[in-house]
């Protein structure tokens, strides 16, 4: 109960109003109490708030989860901050009839699927339908007055598990790593310049990196960073698998695993044709990669139930 009530910087966004859009109910998993508790006047629209007709277990298509939201955005007259949650790329994988006459479904052999990461052609479609309806989306709101003054923010939540051999080296598969992996794209065609970087950052660092953006002062509660502003910033992402009791940090170059419940460590490298390490080099990366795992873990613990909203 401790973990609904957290400071978010979403709340030092002080003259903006909050939405938030889900395809389906917001009572899974208790995200009715997570987001509303949390974040000041948030405005939710969930399943029930919408025209379009659900489709699934997730509710509302994602494209019409989008175009509903664009007809909500484009009315607002001062900034907002706004989160759309998609779904589609979940089981049970529906495109809904309505789209099948302008989305091209396409199949593949089995070992063509597997070797770029896919079970199936219908998981194969329902990613490229996710990309489908953030074109929808792209298209859509372009057309209203708030696109050149809007930064939007395409992240995953979570990556999938499968084999990654013909993309991504050996870490993926073996240690789970795809899990882990997901796109973050900032885009904002009027306000960003085009750039890449090409360094190990992670999914709380979203928000300080947005704030940095807009030149939003907030305070910072969290571990998140911003990175691209900050300086001297150490390249790593925080990483936990529950069931296995395994914590550990990927940086650019390793990833370091250890059990919190029996003695075992690891150390994988994330990159192909790394030099070999000498058993002191080994070890040496191992001590500082323990600490900080072990430092991010505690300090996780305790915000859990000390970092409250003021």
């Amino acid at each position: 109960p401790n973990a609904v009530n957290q400071h978010t910087i979403i709340n030092d966004f002080k003259d903006y109003s909050r939405f938030y859009f889900l395809g389906g109910s917001a009572n899974w998993a208790n995200i009715r109490g997570l987001l509303t508790n949390n974040i000041s006047n948030l405005q939710l629209y969930e399943e029930g708030s919408y025209k379009a007709a659900t489709v699934d277990v997730w509710g509302i298509s994602d494209k019409n989860l989008f175009l509903e939201a664009n007809k909500v955005l484009k009315e607002q007259s001062k900034p907002f901050f706004a989160i759309i949650q998609t779904a589609d790329n979940h089981r049970p994988y529906t495109i809904p009839e309505e789209d099948r006459k302008h989305f091209n479904m396409l199949s593949f052999p089995a070992d063509t699927l597997k070797k770029y990461g896919f079970e199936s052609n219908e998981e194969m479609n329902a990613f490229r339908f996710t990309d489908y309806c953030y074109q929808q989306f792209m298209e859509a709101a372009k057309k209203e007055k708030y696109f050149d003054n809007t930064i939007f923010v395409f992240v995953g939540d979570h990556g999938v598990e499968g084999e990654t051999d013909g993309l991504y080296p050996k870490a993926w598969s073996s240690h789970r790593l795809s899990d882990e992996h997901v796109p973050l794209l900032y885009y904002a065609p009027s306000l960003l310049q085009s750039a890449t970087y090409d360094y190990t950052v992670s999914q709380i660092d979203l928000l300080p990196t947005l704030a940095g953006m807009i030149h939003q002062p907030y305070t910072n509660t969290s571990l998140g960073r911003d990175v691209i502003n900050q300086q001297n910033l150490q390249h790593a992402a925080f990483i936990i698998h529950h069931d296995e009791g395994n914590i550990g940090v990927v940086t650019d170059d390793y990833y370091y695993i250890k059990n919190v419940n029996i003695q075992h460590e690891e150390l994988v490298p994330v990159k192909d044709n790394l030099p070999q390490l000498s058993a002191q080099q080994t070890d040496s990366v191992k001590k500082k990669l323990s600490e900080l795992t072990s430092a991010i873990f505690e300090t996780s613990k305790w915000m859990l139930v000390n970092n409250k909203r003021k």
